[in-house]
């Protein structure tokens, strides 16, 4: 009996060191979770029972527990490599086989699909044909396709017009003449193409609370191409009021006289006072062609089929400087890719060189009730099993899920330190058993020696 029990203990001494080895050689492994050797003692059982003082058999392994506590955080330059800082796995599909893991190097393929060192593609919500994110979890996928441009519909502005502004002596008004006006800014729209204009407001003061609006894009009347060239340089006219608190009440489109004869405003009044609706006519893209030659044409766009509004309904006048506190318009021209964001909550977002930036996936997240049931099946991933149940998906940060990190990696969570010890430990174990099998060995020796 005493040689099966020295050699149980070998065999557990040996599976101790095997455990700790492995945890060794990973401690640089990103993603790995450490393991433990459990064991339990072996009784002799008998039909009668074993009595009350039973004879020990030896040692077997109960289990070998993973232990799925944190990693360290460790920032890197791959805005692609993400960490997860607190429960829960991604989830990487190979070719519809689903496995999970921590470790989190990412990257694109050829095609854009986001994919781990192994070539598996990262899981979450995808875009709709509509471009939208829609719950449908599949392949993740960043469009490396440039950005279409999109015509200016809205403009909002918020604007403090100077209330002891006097009115200017000299008319009439003359965009080249700064003494004809009180005021001006300007803001960049854009045509059906992307192509940047320039949409130039001044404000000329008539009376208290009362100023009268002067608008031009690209220096020139926004619908001149229409009208005729005469009025090339004939600007929108609105009178623009106010209360006698400084709030503005109402911005209405007006006549503008050229030589004492009225040329009408086309644009009209929105849905609310201090907005103007511009109709698809109302703007006309143009271009100076050839360059520096002062000669206009149409360069081929068109205003947005939506027409473009003018909101005006943050202006306000008081007694204090001219100044734009906002302002903001929603068009913009063509744009290339310039690099990925994935935030906390696993939202990826694609920036373009023009400023904006769409969303392209939403990372999730699964998680298990018992994820210790969890079976490891190399390269740092893991599958369900029916100890694990069933994985609950979600993204990061709802419920007990954590947060992902981008361009981290979550690190081993082997304390080498802890391992080492360990190894003696196993190593002194594996010892203890052979000089128990040294003995019986020795025994047995003598009682055959007996003559």
């Amino acid at each position: 009996m005493s040689f099966n029990i020295g050699l149980s203990g070998l065999r557990a001494a040996t599976k101790d060191l095997n455990v700790t080895g492995n945890n060794i050689a990973n401690a640089g492994t990103a993603g790995f979770k450490q393991s433990r050797a459990e064991f339990a003692d072996v009784y002799a059982a008998s039909v009668l029972g074993s009595g009350s003082n039973p004879q020990g058999s030896g040692v077997l392994l109960g289990d070998i527990s993973q232990q799925f506590n944190q990693g360290n955080i460790n920032y890197t330059q791959n805005a692609l490599d993400l960490a997860i800082n607190g429960n829960g796995f991604f989830q990487v599909s190979n070719n519809g086989a689903l496995s999970y893991t921590r470790a989190g190097y990412f990257g694109t393929d050829r095609n854009g699909f986001l994919v781990d060192n192994f070539g598996y593609n990262l899981q979450g919500y995808t875009l709709g044909a509509n471009g939208n994110l829609q719950d449908t979890i599949g392949n993740l996928r960043i469009q490396t396709a440039n950005q279409e441009p999109r015509a200016t519909t809205q403009i909002a502005q918020n604007l403090n017009l100077n209330s002891t502004n006097t009115v200017p002596t000299t008319t009439p008004f003359n965009p080249a003449d700064p003494t004809t006006y009180n005021s001006s800014t300007s803001t960049n729209i854009y045509d059906t193409q992307g192509n940047s204009h320039v949409l130039t407001q001044y404000f000329a003061k008539d009376a208290s609370n009362d100023w009268t609006m002067y608008v031009l894009v690209d220096g020139k009347r926004p619908n001149f191409d229409v009208d005729g060239a005469a009025y090339e340089n004939t600007p929108f006219a609105y009178d623009v009021d106010f209360d006698a608190a400084g709030n503005l009440t109402s911005v209405v489109p007006v006549d503008t006289i050229v030589g004492g004869v009225p040329v009408p405003n086309p644009t009209a009044v929105g849905t609310a006072a201090g907005v103007v609706a511009f109709d698809p006519a109302h703007w006309v893209p143009v271009i100076e062609q050839p360059a520096g030659s002062g000669t206009f044409v149409r360069n081929g766009a068109t205003a947005s089929a939506d027409g473009m509004v003018l909101d005006m309904r943050g202006a306000t006048q008081f007694a204090s400087s001219f100044a734009v506190n906002s302002v903001s318009q929603d068009g913009y021209t063509t744009g290339q890719l310039a690099g990925v964001e994935i935030d906390d909550t696993g939202m990826i977002f694609a920036r373009y060189t023009n400023g904006q930036s769409k969303v392209q996936g939403r990372v999730i997240l699964a998680n298990f009730a018992n994820v210790q049931g969890l079976t490891p099946v190399g390269k740092t991933q893991w599958v369900q099993s029916f100890e694990s149940g069933e994985p609950v998906r979600n993204p990061p940060r709802s419920g007990t899920l954590g947060a992902i990190q981008s361009g981290a990696l979550e690190d081993s969570n082997v304390e080498l330190s802890d391992q080492l010890v360990n190894l003696i430990v196993a190593q002194r174990n594996y010892q203890a058993n052979a000089k128990t099998i040294e003995t019986e060995s020795a025994i047995t020796q003598t009682i055959i020696n007996l003559r």
